[in-house]
């Protein structure tokens, strides 16, 4: 191992700028002995060490059947048709990989076909399914990642993909050609497996329900952007139940009756009747802000009457046990019919367990938008990850090594933020420090001058900082936001800022693709366009990489503390209160700095990056946890004023030979 890491090693030909890093090496070095002893490792690697060499070159030189976990589809992408490849070829090993995602992430043949039976919402949406045909012909995998102008909000996706509840399994007329089950069998028999942690947790819940398990047996498991693990694990690991599902299944119902069974039964009163006792529930919950969650600890969630709500769950019911007898007796006409039938028992069986009382030590919501979504969730995964990953309390190690791994786990020596709410805490822990100088390479700013948080004109007075910092630099500025309210307010002040002259793009989150924005800030002033400005929110915050003089400037607006009316953050404040702990100090502040930190480790991305971070939060300069949230932060240079701050954009500005008004 450490020869493969030193200078003059494989890895030098794996990577044209690969440089030796002690970190990296210590890092393969830790993660090589819990291979071979096994038990569980827990590694926060700094930006710049190269994680990824330091998990893939021991579990390849291992020989074991590993399993690699990653945060998004897009990071799978990265591991599975970059870095897999390069590492296997300069090792020179005879490994099969493989890549398994989502159902949702692949063409249902099947589907494809009924959705030009369908009615489609527009002439857009007829071109992209045209598309979508079309590459059909020639796909190996079907996985639509390889559509790359496919708009990943495209509203045909839901139509020519399956879910776990409308697939038709074995009695599909596409099976023994389906893109899933390919994917599957190419998992089953691989060396390496990568998938993403949805589909590890998806898995986790499926296995529980005694269906067949998606994912191969392993030995060796890694994940990667480990930091994610928590709050994806809770959205599997608890229940759920959506109105979009019952409208979906109204919708089937009657498209598959007037196919294959017209004149059988009243399909049109059947999906009419649970179309609007569904309705009839959101129309219960009455209006509230979008996004809105209510908390629910009674009979109803709050603000909810509860013989309303009562009386909206027993007219589901009842339409869905009508829709079952309905399907019951043609359930043997086509698999159609048979799914549909396992499906409104599957929802029946929800709204019942919703009628009822909460499950203790978990927390019941509901989701308001455009439609309701019902949820059920533990409090953290920990029970889970005991029992179900590490074997706790079984009689014998069963040897099997566990590796988690990211940038930001904690801001304590024992990262307590990741291993506690994961059930780690007897898990090893190595801290790896960024390779990179941030004392020369980085600067942070906290301007005293701004309103406060609360204050309405904090947002304008934001847009107005990065408005000025922008034209300085020629745009290369991106400004992270922790609400949406923030963000269209910050968008749309500097869109006005900038409309007349058009010196300046301003990108917002949600006008494109997040790719095609990345893209296009990634660009900057080029070709005769100008500078851009990127105004986002939510997953920008993590798993962007903008290297070079393509992103100075990172503006946060807040620190991004938990919001203290969501029903999942009180009920965690609640149970540390109970256990006589501080809320703030163990879980709000924690969640802040990781958060933070993950923001911040935007800027920089390489060891010739520069830039300057703002933080547009007083409290970080006034509060007795503000040392501790900076101290959270890579170890900048301060800048203590705003004339430090204008002559350190003008350096930037002068070494990327930008005109500096």
């Amino acid at each position: 191992m450490a020869h493969a890491f030193a200078p003059g090693g494989v890895l030098s030909r794996a990577a044209a700028q690969f440089r030796p890093r002690g970190g990296q090496t210590d890092m393969a070095l830790a993660v090589a002995r819990t291979i071979r002893s096994g038990g569980a490792l827990v590694v926060e690697a700094g930006t710049g060490v190269g994680k990824t060499f330091s998990y893939l070159v021991p579990a390849l030189l291992s020989g074991e059947r590993v399993l690699l976990s990653t945060a998004t589809k897009t990071l799978q992408d990265q591991l599975f048709g970059r870095d897999l490849p390069r590492l296997v070829e300069v090792l020179g090993l005879p490994v099969r990989t493989a890549l398994l995602k989502g159902r949702a992430s692949y063409l249902c043949l099947h589907r494809m076909e009924t959705a030009r039976q369908g009615a489609l919402p527009d002439r857009a949406s007829l071109r992209t399914l045209a598309r979508i045909e079309q590459w059909a012909q020639t796909t190996r995998t079907g996985d639509l990642a390889e559509l790359a102008e496919l708009d990943e909000r495209s509203a045909v996706i839901a139509l020519v993909t399956s879910t776990r509840e409308n697939c038709l399994g074995a009695q599909c007329p596409k099976f023994r050609a389906c893109h899933v089950n390919q994917a599957r069998r190419e998992a089953l028999g691989a060396d390496v497996v990568v998938v993403n942690h949805h589909l590890f947790f998806a898995d986790l819940a499926v296995r529980e329900s005694g269906m067949a398990e998606l994912l191969p047996t392993v030995r060796v498991a890694i994940f990667d952007e480990a930091h994610q693990l928590n709050e994806t694990g809770v959205q599997f690991l608890g229940e759920h139940l959506t109105t979009g599902q019952l409208l979906d299944l109204a919708r089937d119902l009657l498209g598959a009756g007037l196919q294959l069974a017209r004149g059988l039964a009243d399909w049109q009163q059947l999906a009419s009747g649970l179309e609007r006792a569904t309705r009839e529930l959101r129309l219960v919950v009455g209006r509230n802000a979008p996004g809105a969650r209510l908390r629910w600890v009674d009979e109803a969630p709050g603000q909810v009457e509860a013989r309303d709500w009562r009386e909206a769950l027993e007219q589901l019911q009842l339409a869905c046990s009508q829709a079952m007898a309905a399907l019951d007796t043609v359930s043997e006409i086509a698999p159609d019919f048979a799914r549909l039938l396992e499906r409104a028992g599957d929802l029946a069986r929800r709204i019942e367990r919703f009628a009822g009382g909460c499950e203790p030590g978990a927390v019941r919501w509901v989701d308001v938008g455009a439609q309701l979504r019902l949820v059920e969730s533990p409090l953290d995964i920990a029970e889970a990850v005991q029992h179900k990953l590490l074997g706790a309390g079984q009689e014998e190690d069963d040897g099997r090594a566990w590796i988690f791994t990211s940038a930001t786990l904690g801001d304590d020596a024992r990262l307590s933020w990741f291993t506690e709410p994961c059930g780690l805490g007897e898990a090893e822990v190595l801290r790896v420090g960024s390779p990179f100088d941030y004392a020369t390479q980085a600067a942070v700013y906290v301007p005293r001058h701004l309103p406060k948080p609360g204050d309405p004109a904090h947002s304008a007075a934001v847009a107005a900082l990065a408005a000025e910092a922008a034209l300085r630099l020629g745009g290369r500025t991106m400004v992270l936001t922790t609400t949406l309210r923030a963000l269209r307010a910050i968008g749309e002040g500097l869109q006005r800022h900038f409309e007349a002259e058009g010196e300046m793009e301003v990108l917002v989150q949600g006008q494109w693709p997040k790719r095609r924005l990345i893209e296009r800030f990634r660009e900057g002033a080029s070709d005769g366009r100008p500078g851009c400005v990127l105004v986002a929110s939510a997953s920008f915050w993590e798993g962007v990489d903008v290297p070079g003089e393509a992103l100075q400037l990172v503006i946060i607006d807040k620190l991004p503390f938990p919001p203290p009316g969501d029903p999942l953050v009180e009920a965690r404040a609640q149970r540390l209160q109970s256990q006589g702990r501080s809320a703030f100090n163990d879980y709000f502040v924690p969640e802040a700095a990781v958060a933070l930190k993950q923001g911040a480790g935007r800027l920089i991305r390489r060891e010739t990056d520069r830039g300057v971070l703002v933080v547009c939060d007083t409290r970080l300069a006034s509060m007795g946890y503000g040392r501790r949230l900076l101290a959270a932060l890579p170890a900048m240079r301060a800048l203590g004023s705003k004339e430090e701050f204008l002559e350190a954009l003008a350096r930037l500005g002068a070494a990327a030979d930008v005109s500096v008004p």
